[in-house]
């Protein structure tokens, strides 16, 4: 995600097996966190390269066939962070802040071409990200979601599903929170 020829490789792999991409799902996420006083430069600037500049780059190389053929999708996954915040994840917040306006105005741009743009705002998903968490943490945070649980990467995967068929068509430029109530739609 963070180097353009890497990505370029990806999409020509891609290409050569099963055609124009017309549907992208920007995926990618890390995190370093850290408090702000404490945070190194260097893991901010890969937080928001990853998060948000691979979310570019993928975006960047997927859209001109999208263009040509006057048809797309682009989903980009975010997070509920940010449009709320976390202590200690202002650069991963900062990134997935950024994917929202970046998507709103791609949405913009790419609308009169019929390719549609949408932002899912994952809340608290068991991913390896979660589970790497201490449990007391994750308790805590589960705690907090309305639901009272942990939420599943297939509930993810069929809201991707639905932004990127058909039945979507009428859809782009919105954020769309899976996240058990957590955001409450912010």
């Amino acid at each position: 995600m963070t180097d353009p020829e890497q990505v370029d490789r990806a999409f020509k792999e891609v290409e050569a097996e099963q055609g124009t991409v017309e549907v992208l799902v920007a995926n990618a996420g890390i995190t370093r966190d850290r408090l702000l006083a404490v945070m190194a430069e260097d893991d901010f600037a890969a937080v928001l390269d990853t998060n948000l500049g691979g979310a570019y780059r993928v975006a960047k190389r997927a859209v001109r066939p999208m263009i040509r053929a006057r048809r797309g999708r682009v989903v980009l996954i975010s997070s509920v962070s940010a449009l709320l915040g976390t202590a200690g994840q202002t650069n991963y917040a900062a990134s997935k802040a950024g994917l929202i306006g970046f998507g709103r105005s791609l949405a913009r741009e790419l609308a009169p071409r019929n390719i549609t743009v949408n932002v899912v705002a994952a809340g608290l998903i068991d991913t390896d990200m979660t589970a790497s968490l201490p449990e007391a943490r994750l308790t805590a945070m589960t705690e907090g979601v309305p639901l009272g649980r942990v939420g599943t990467v297939d509930e993810v995967a069929s809201v991707v599903a639905f932004l990127a068929g058909p039945d979507a068509g009428y859809i782009t430029g919105a954020v769309v929170p899976v996240d058990g109530g957590l955001g409450m739609g912010h």
